[in-house]
């Protein structure tokens, strides 16, 4: 964050292009869930085709829940400059995060009635009233508290899958429940909506399962804005070198396994443990990827990587809000309602062409404006006023 004496707050692009980019893997997990029942209900479609259960291995190795944790460490970055920019303009940082935080939960809570149900706005607005509780923790402190509080989070699943591994488990398909599923989002809207309704129990409880895991990510980025890592020169190459060579060490055989027992070849019954590893050995890979953005970042290749994601992740709360939009009415009676009808290899090749449309409307949006539609309401929420329409390349960090 660069603020000097008279001059607004000019946002980093290291933090937009980390979440442009992060907005791909969130659409590839989301659009399967929100496409496929079986993925939906974390099951195997019986007798999927190889190309069908090479994309889901895919999408489960590389992209489940990597990028729900980059984008929640990025939340925990913006954090820090969102207090500052606060404290710039001499507004009061705990009521505009509260009220941001109010925005998010009604948001939340809105999409994942009227659209998908596997909503993460929810979690984040209610979480993240936990980084205004320890705004003032020392970032060493921070990082030692997410490490722990992810890492045993990470061994208690771990060894819960490790236990069911044990357990023969002949349980049948969820055949009818699959198929309540299909007709209501196959139905009307009103039967979308019910359907929607009804998961809202399980959605809430979501929130308390991927808890630690965001939480641990919040205090990562709390700490790393603190430190101000993702300023410019805030980390050398070295460095991104060598959590990147270890973040693949770790986590590509940690997403090789979760893959496997969760699309094939291993059976069902590893499923869970691939879960448990897969969750305590995502950070690794997530790191990773987010290390090998920013050297991309500070290569000769540089400027066409910000003019790629950077303008996406300046829209990231109106293009997520999008992706859900776009996958609901391919999918259910909002439009086409082909829920059940596509294969994962179909729902993979669907989600880059959405991305790449994302992409492009982003770049030209922001030629003329300075706020997405999404990004425009929650910052009227959060400053209790009405926010500046003018195009321009400075704005107060404020994405989710």
């Amino acid at each position: 964050m660069s603020v000097n004496t008279g001059v607004a707050l000019r946002r980093l692009p290291a933090v937009d292009a980390l979440r442009g980019f992060a907005l791909l893997g969130i659409l590839v997990v989301n659009s399967s869930q929100m496409l496929d029942p079986y993925v939906g209900e974390g099951i195997r479609r019986p007798g999927a085709p190889f190309w069908d259960q090479a994309a889901l291995w895919l999408v489960t190795g590389l992209a489940a829940f990597k990028f729900y944790l980059l984008f929640s460490f990025l939340f925990g970055y913006s954090f820090t400059l969102q207090h500052a920019s606060a404290e710039r303009d001499g507004g009061n940082a705990t009521a505009r995060f509260l009220r941001r935080s109010l925005g998010l939960v009604l948001l939340g809570l809105a999409h994942a009635v009227v659209l998908y149900s596997g909503d993460i706005l929810l979690t984040y607005g209610l979480l993240g009233l936990v980084l205004l509780c320890v705004r003032r923790i020392r970032p060493a402190t921070a990082v030692k508290a997410a490490v722990w509080i992810y890492g045993v989070y990470g061994v208690i699943l771990t060894g819960l899958g490790a236990l069911a591994a044990t357990v023969d488990d002949d349980e049948p398909t969820p055949q009818r429940q699959i198929a309540q599923s299909v007709a209501a989002y196959r139905g009307d809207p009103g039967t979308v909506v019910q359907e929607n309704l009804d998961r809202l129990p399980d959605a809430l409880l979501s929130v308390l399962l991927m808890g630690p895991g965001v939480l641990g990510a919040f205090l990562l980025g709390l700490a790393a804005g603190k430190r101000r890592l993702l300023a410019p020169g805030g980390v050398d190459r070295s460095r991104l070198l060598r959590v990147t060579a270890v973040g693949l060490a770790i986590g590509v055989p940690g997403a090789v396994f979760f893959g496997s027992a969760a699309a094939g070849p291993l059976d069902d019954r590893w499923h869970f443990l691939g879960i448990g590893v897969g969750m305590l050995t995502a950070p690794a890979l997530a790191a990773a990827y987010a290390c090998m953005l920013l050297l991309l970042l500070d290569s000769s290749w540089g400027e066409r990587v910000q003019r790629l994601f950077v303008p996406a992740g300046r829209l990231a709360l109106t293009n997520y809000l999008g992706q859900s939009l776009i996958m609901m009415f391919v999918a259910t009676a909002y439009g086409l309602s082909l829920y059940g009808r596509v294969g994962a290899a179909a729902v993979l090749l669907l989600a880059g062409a959405v991305y790449a449309l994302q992409l492009a409307l982003s770049t030209a949006w922001l030629r003329r404006f300075r706020h997405g539609p999404a990004e425009w309401l929650l910052r009227a929420v959060t400053l209790a006023a009405r926010p500046g329409r003018a195009a321009g390349p400075r704005a107060a960090e404020g994405v989710t």
